[in-house]
Order: C-alpha cells, then structure tokens, then sequence
C-alpha cells in the first residue's frame, strides 16, 4: 500500500486524469440508468467536482496528498489549454454572422450585471461607490472584482465578497445551463454566442455548455473572454464614474 501511494504520489497528474475520468463515467452512467438522460451525466459530474471540492481546504481535493495532481489539472493552465483547443471547432462564417447579436450581448450583459450587483452591495450596507463597484464587478465575474478593488482602493473584505460573488455566479451557471437550455432556446452556435456574452463567466459558460453540447463551447467562450476583459476596463472606470455621481 505504501508503494502504491508513493506511486500515486509521483504520477499525481496521471492519477488526477484517472480519477476525473471515472467520476465522469459514473455519472454518465447515473444519468442513463436513473435519469433517463434528462439529466447530462457531464452536469452531474461537475456537481460531483464541486462536492468533492468541499473535502479539502484552500486547494479543495488537491490538500489531500493522494489528490495534489488535482491542483495543476484543475489550474489555470489547463482550463485555458482546454478553451483553446475547443476553438479549432469553431466555424468563422457563424462567429461573423453572431457579431453584431454578440457585441450588444457583451454590452448589455455586463451592463445590467454590474449595476444589478452593485444595488444589491447598497441595500447590503454598502453604500460608498468603492464598495459598491468592487462588489458590482465581482458580480460580473470573479477575476473583475478583485482587479476592480485593486484599482479602487477598496478593502480586502469587500474584494474577498466580489470573489465569492463571481464563485457562485460561475457555480450557478454551471449547473443551470443544461437545465435551462431548451427553454432558453440555447441550441446553435449563434445562441451560444449570445449567451456567452450575457453572462460572461467564462468558466461557468464553458463547463454549462459542455454539459449542453460540447459544439457550443468555443461560441460561448469566446464572447465569455471578451467579457472579462472588457470588464476589468470599463468597471473602474466608466462604471464607477457613473457610480460614484450617485453614492457619495
């Protein structure tokens, strides 16, 4: 056993990969067995994930020495690769066909994302436009927030609440997508575009449309991208101007 685990521990992303995969072929297997397929078996799998994450502490699974390979497969780095390659399935003609549609998408998605999440920190209490537009930012998407803190001045409690409010808007995204996608009419690379674009967690929109179709991924990424960094420009900037004309 000791063997084993010191084997574990010196192919810690092999095994990482191993564990994923088994977990990704269980839950397809629930979700056929016992579901039906209404219920995606990769949505079940991240749920899974997420669950599993909660058994760690700063890292997740990956504090756990037999899971540190979890780490690096469930880093940036790799999550990046993954959005990368997803677009060499990606059709130009239809990307070109959604641009307009996926401009005013961006546009009003991180418009009435931020303002909506900076009226819920006002009546949370916080009532000066630092605040308010860090933790506005941090409804747009995790990474938004902190550098819209960072650029404002604000404190490290209200930075750590525009984190955890992008968290559960990825961790919501994440599950509601395939849940949500025939009501929604979320079923073309058009679509996918759109939705990307409104709701701008790139994270969330990748791993949702991976549980819907795994075809609409680079649609929705790409706009999901964009969203990030047009965020991180105009929230501490032209958005808390306009903020700041109204809290003092």
């Amino acid at each position: 056993m000791n063997r084993l685990e010191l084997l574990i521990e010196k192919h810690n992303l092999v095994f990482a990969f191993l564990v994923v995969g088994v977990i990704l072929f269980l839950s397809i297997l629930v979700s056929k067995r016992l579901f039906k397929g209404k219920i995606p078996g990769v949505a079940l799998a991240i749920s899974a994930g997420l669950a599993l994450a909660f058994l760690g502490d700063k890292k997740g699974l990956a504090d756990i020495p037999l899971f540190s390979g979890m780490a690096l497969l469930g880093g940036s780095m790799f999550r990046d690769f993954a959005v990368v390659a997803t677009a060499v399935g990606a059709d130009l003609n239809k990307i070109k066909k959604a641009g307009f549609a996926g401009v005013i998408a961006l546009l009003v998605g991180i418009t009435v994302t931020f303002f909506s999440g900076a009226a819920i920190a006002y009546f949370m209490g916080y009532t000066d436009a630092v605040s308010a537009a860090t933790i506005g930012a941090g409804a747009c998407t995790y990474i938004v927030g902190p550098i819209t803190g960072a650029a404002l001045g604000a404190s490290s409690d209200v930075i750590a609440i525009s984190i955890a409010a992008g968290v559960i808007k990825t961790v919501v995204t994440t599950i509601g997508t395939p849940i949500i996608a025939k009501r929604i009419g979320l079923h073309s690379p058009h679509s996918a575009v759109v939705f990307g674009g409104l709701v701008g967690t790139t994270s969330g929109v990748v791993a949702g449309l991976a549980a819907t179709d795994e075809k609409l991924v680079p649609y929705g990424a790409m706009t999901a991208t964009f969203y990030t960094g047009l965020g991180c420009l105009v929230c501490p900037s032209i958005f808390f101007v306009v903020l700041r004309a109204f809290l003092q």
